[in-house]
């Protein structure tokens, strides 16, 4: 007998009712369009606000790069008047010290003025606490305003005092126009200065800040005063102003924080000044109003998907009710559960019209078509088909079973003496005798040709065997008409749950294919170690 093979197939499938399509249209049909609209007025706003926010920071940094350049041509003015009034004094060392106080104090555009000579030697200085008087400056503000002899504002540089500055200086010329040296102010630029000041109040409070680079890309200020003097390279913004050009950009900075910066020049320096803002921060109000928006449609929203949901039960409720019918057509109590359906529309009323006058023929044709499909038509024992459906449920249900396989031994030689009409009859008549010794309950199958099946649910390993003798003798002692006595060999194994159900059938045909060598007209019975595997 070929090797019995079983399938087994796990089938999901979604049941999409009319009830759920009904909700599932219309929800589509009205969230679409909302999200859609929803979604465009949050892109068109988002953009808005980030168009908005760059070119104010933009108009912002360029603000600050005039007021930063009026600020230091207004340091370089009171410098340059001081000049002229420390020329005709340079060796009066007190009254060079009161006009640096009083450059110093006036206006407080520096932290401290020095007036050195045409060496760098110092004259004076304020405040006196520097302690630098009398000392000669080789620092690079002091050597670029010897060198240069005229209005300079130094690059960033680390002074002599430890602190990073700028030097702001004014040459300081005799009456016949005589080099004699220089008075200088000093802003610190990690300490409160004029700079600071006019950079770190503005009039934004929404976490925009600005901070100020120099031409090699050094921060000269920032609001973290940690960070001045730190080079930066990364950033979109610093590189295009140390290129000399303004504009605004989003960019990703040092830190690799979103920004929208807007970027300007200082013309008299060339230093950078950006304005910039964290993207997140920007779009938070944004973010707040749709979220708030959301909330406020949510309950008529809700409100409109229970009407929806009532209506669609209410409009399927007949034609599930018929459908579940349609399914279950081929059971009795169907058409009394069809006839009960309340179709109180049109279209579920002539449904269900139909579905009563065709439900009478519909179950005479299934009713035979399931014993046509599941029976075999020679013997009138159950198919494959019947036998598989039988160890599926067996198999769901844990209820062990015992396997005895049949073979009529000598078959071939019954159809070629006595012809193929005498087989059938002899396989009609074994068809006969299986039913003859099985049970209400057992399944008696024909598999081809001359094999056969028997199937026993709950039935131990030996009463098995004492049917499968049974059978052997009653076949045995039976005379036929046409070919007189025959024999079948017979192998019996069982199955319980854990155990592979394949192998059980390979074991009954291993104990049937045992009897035929062993001299047919035999049962053979699987060992019980083997039953344990």
């Amino acid at each position: 007998m070929p090797l019995l093979k079983i399938k087994k197939t796990a089938r999901t499938a979604a049941r999409l009712d009319l009830r759920r399509l009904i909700l599932v249209l219309t929800i589509c049909s009205a969230l679409i369009p909302f999200a859609n609209t929803f979604y465009a007025g949050y892109l068109v706003q988002r953009q808005q606000l980030i168009d908005t926010t760059l070119e104010g920071h933009y108009a912002y940094a360029t603000k600050l790069a005039h007021s930063t350049d009026d600020f230091l041509q207004s340091a370089l003015q009171q410098l340059g008047y001081s000049a002229k009034l420390m020329a005709g004094h340079m060796d009066d060392i007190h009254y060079l010290g009161e006009e640096a106080t009083r450059l110093r104090l006036q206006t407080k555009s520096f932290n401290s003025v020095t007036v050195i000579d045409q060496t760098g030697y110092v004259l004076a200085t304020s405040p006196e606490t520097l302690q630098i008087a009398g000392k000669t400056l080789k620092s690079a503000g002091v050597t670029e305003t010897l060198k240069a002899r005229g209005p300079i504002i130094s690059q960033p540089y680390m002074a002599v005092t430890d602190n990073f500055i700028i030097f702001v200086s004014q040459p300081i010329f005799s009456a016949q126009g005589k080099y004699l040296g220089a008075v200088g102010g000093s802003i610190y630029l990690k300490q409160e200065s004029m700079l600071d000041t006019l950079l770190g109040s503005h009039f934004y409070q929404d976490g925009t800040y600005v901070f100020v680079v120099d031409k090699d890309k050094h921060i000269i200020y920032h609001p973290n005063n940690k960070r001045v003097g730190e080079q930066i390279s990364n950033n979109d913004a610093i590189n295009q102003v140390s290129r000399g050009e303004s504009g605004k950009t989003p960019l990703i900075n040092s830190q690799g924080i979103e920004m929208l910066a807007g970027y300007a020049v200082v013309p008299s320096t060339g230093w950078g000044i950006v304005a910039q803002r964290p993207k997140t921060a920007t779009l938070a109000p944004l973010n707040a109003l749709m979220r708030s928006v959301l909330y406020k449609t949510l309950p008529i929203a809700l409100l409109m998907l229970l009407v929806i949901w009532w209506s669609a039960r209410r409009i399927a409720s007949p034609l599930r009710q018929l459908a579940n019918g349609a399914r279950d057509m081929d059971k009795p109590e169907t058409a009394q559960s069809i006839q009960s359906v309340r179709s109180w529309y049109f279209e579920s009323q002539e449904l269900k019209k139909a579905m009563l006058r065709g439900f009478g023929l519909l179950h005479r044709n299934i009713t035979k078509l399931r014993e046509d499909v599941n029976t075999d038509p020679l013997t009138g024992l159950g198919n494959r088909r019947h036998l598989e459906a039988a160890i599926t449920a067996f198999q769901a249900e844990k209820t062990p079973f015992a396997v005895v396989a049949i073979d009529i031994d000598h078959f071939k030689k019954i159809n070629d003496s006595f012809g193929h009409d005498a087989g059938d009859e002899v396989l009609r008549q074994l068809g006969r005798q299986i039913r003859e010794v099985s049970r209400v309950d057992d399944i008696p199958c024909r598999m081809g040709g001359e094999e056969f099946l028997l199937l026993l649910p709950v039935a131990p390993l030996h009463s098995a065997a004492q049917v499968a003798e049974r059978l052997r003798v009653l076949v045995e002692e039976t005379e036929l008409a046409t070919v007189g006595r025959i024999t079948v060999s017979l192998g019996v194994a069982h199955w319980s749950d854990g155990n592979d159900i394949k192998a059980v059938f390979q074991q009954a045909d291993a104990m049937l294919y045992a009897a035929k060598r062993g001299g047919r007209n035999r049962v053979e019975v699987v060992p019980a170690a083997a039953v344990a595997l």
